[in-house]
């Protein structure tokens, strides 16, 4: 089938050095004496611990479970004993140590049983959560829990499941090799897929560089409903966004996820991690790793997660003379290794041994000339050289008006700086300081609603205690009542008493006042009237 493609903006064509790497078939590595198992290996939440040093664990069995939304579990490499857990090295561009569970190989690799899954009669939910359980989690980079892009949610109006084939990285060859070696793996992974998410089509997109690879999974697809896609050989084209334009046309607006225009991208491993989840029953427990560059026997590896980079290497012959450092993943969006004690992880999928003559030093940064290369290269359609400015003063509220966070990290930018500026490290320097501020700003939008909820709920328990305390004293006036009318009523009857009296003594008269001489009766009224003039004054 000839399917129209698209053009995205800019990109650039990189040396690919891919035959480096290509030429071998897949090797496993040895089983190791000691294992390194980071509990962060994928985006969001690290796993929650389930063991500690003494306790005996067996291959697939979980050390870690998923904690929160976005997260994942995290299971034993091999059969042995945990001597510890602890903070040890970690793949990641800051060099900083992260929270590990250090495993004993016991020599005998002894499994837990693994139950297949009957993916076709299991509810979805259910579906999910195992593969939550399994440890599942993007292979392309992102490393983002998988069981959470398998759900579609409230995107029903999914359509396309996109597999991302397309290794654009120089350098990187591990998917490529998957695909050629365990196509039908792949296909079965994708199988399931479809039926969870409810897509209508499927397309694999391939850059037509890798022919072999093309025709392994065309002549893997049995029921004509996988389309397998060559697309143009042009870097970032295995970027999900880029990807999905030039396969579908269809453009994600800015701030957007690929399900908002009906459309699904997984890495072509993470499927193949999923068969083997499904239809094995085995967690995700090893992975694909390319080791090339400066090395004796460049190649790909199946490497457990947790082996160190140093064994590695070594598994590839060990460095040639004149090695001057590792690269974690390609050397477009990878970073340098810290320390070669650090283990592999669901994110590593390359680790790349720099040399002089292919990575030599970097020229020293000149001043912005605002040649505008940069912008004609950037294929998310942003305007580098003023992120640049907008980061390096610190200006965030700037560079998140400029779409800042729409920037990819594909470094096509400083690929073409004439002035050699490292744009991309101003660029990933102003989200970690917008990521830090939004996160000092919700602590405090939290404490300020804390509080305001403590002033509210101590507002209200004083209204409660008063409103009972009135209630209190109305029972309690309701109880004495009777006592007051009593006493209300013995005053009522001592007045009525005294006042009958009172009129009682102003109707007697008073007895032998007939015919008494004028001046005593002068003397009784003179008497009289003294005795009105005091009980006026009284008053």
């Amino acid at each position: 089938m000839n399917r129209k493609l698209y053009s995205f903006n800019g990109g650039i064509h990189p040396e690919g050095h891919k035959d480096v790497s290509s030429t071998t078939a897949i090797r496993s590595m040895p089983l190791l004496a000691r294992y390194v198992v980071p509990l962060r290996q994928h985006i969001g939440t690290p796993a929650r611990i389930l063991v500690r040093a003494g306790d005996t664990v067996l291959r697939g069995q979980p050390i870690a479970a998923a904690e929160g939304y976005v997260s994942t579990a995290v299971h034993a490499p091999t059969s042995g004993r945990v001597i510890a857990v602890e903070a040890r090295p970690v793949p990641h561009p800051s060099g900083l140590y992260d929270l590990c569970v250090v495993i004993e190989s016991d020599g005998l690799d002894q499994a837990a049983e693994f139950l297949p899954m009957d993916w076709k009669a299991l509810d979805p939910s259910a579906l999910r959560n195992r593969l939550r359980d399994a440890g599942l989690a993007g292979l392309g980079g992102a490393v983002f829990p998988s069981y959470i892009k398998l759900n579609p949610g409230a995107a029903r109006s999914l359509d396309t499941l996109i597999l991302n084939g397309a290794e654009c990285e120089p350098w990187i060859t591990c998917d490529d090799r998957l695909m050629r070696e365990r196509a039908g793996e792949i296909l079965q992974g994708v199988a399931v897929m479809r039926h969870m998410l409810g897509a209508r089509q499927v397309l694999i997109g391939i850059e037509d560089n890798k022919p072999e690879a093309l025709a392994a999974l065309r002549a893997a697809v049995v029921d004509g409903e996988v389309e397998i896609v060559a697309v143009p050989t042009v870097y970032p084209g295995g970027a999900g966004k880029q990807l999905t334009y030039t396969l579908t046309g269809r453009e994600n607006p800015a701030g957007a996820r690929s399900t908002d225009i009906g459309v699904q991208v997984f890495n072509v491993g993470t499927a193949h991690a999923l068969y083997r989840a499904v239809i094995l029953g085995e967690p995700l427990l090893s992975r694909i790793v390319t080791v090339t560059g400066h090395v004796a026997r460049p190649g790909n590896f199946e490497v457990r997660l947790g082996t160190p980079v140093r064994d590695l290497i070594d598994a590839a012959g060990g460095a040639l003379a004149g090695a001057s450092g590792e690269v974690v993943g390609g050397p477009m969006m990878g970073f340098d290794l810290e320390d070669r004690s650090a283990p592999i992880t669901k994110a590593v999928n390359c680790i790349l041994v720099k040399d002089r003559a292919h990575f030599p030093e970097r020229p020293p940064a000149l001043p912005c000339i605002r040649c505008g290369a940069c912008a004609r290269a950037c294929p998310a359609r942003l305007q580098p050289f003023e992120l640049y400015w907008f980061s390096r003063a610190k200006d965030f509220g700037k560079a998140q008006a400029y779409d800042l966070f729409d920037c990819i990290e594909c470094g096509c930018c400083s690929f073409v700086c004439p002035s050699h500026i490292p744009l991309v490290d101003f660029f990933r320097f102003a989200k970690s300081e917008i990521w830090e501020r939004e996160q000092h700003k919700s602590g405090a939008d939290q404490a300020r609603a804390r509080h305001e909820f403590k002033e509210f709920r101590l507002e209200r328990e004083k209204q409660e205690k008063s409103e009972k305390l009135a209630a209190k004293v109305a029972e309690n006036r309701a109880k004495d009542a009777p006592a007051d009318l009593q006493a209300q009523a013995k005053h009522a009857i001592l007045q009525a008493a005294m006042e009958r009296a009172m009129k009682t003594r102003e109707g007697i008269a008073p007895r032998n006042t007939e015919h008494l001489p004028p001046a005593v009766e002068q003397e009784i009224a003179a008497i009289e009237a003294r005795r009105h003039a005091a009980e006026a004054t009284d008053h």
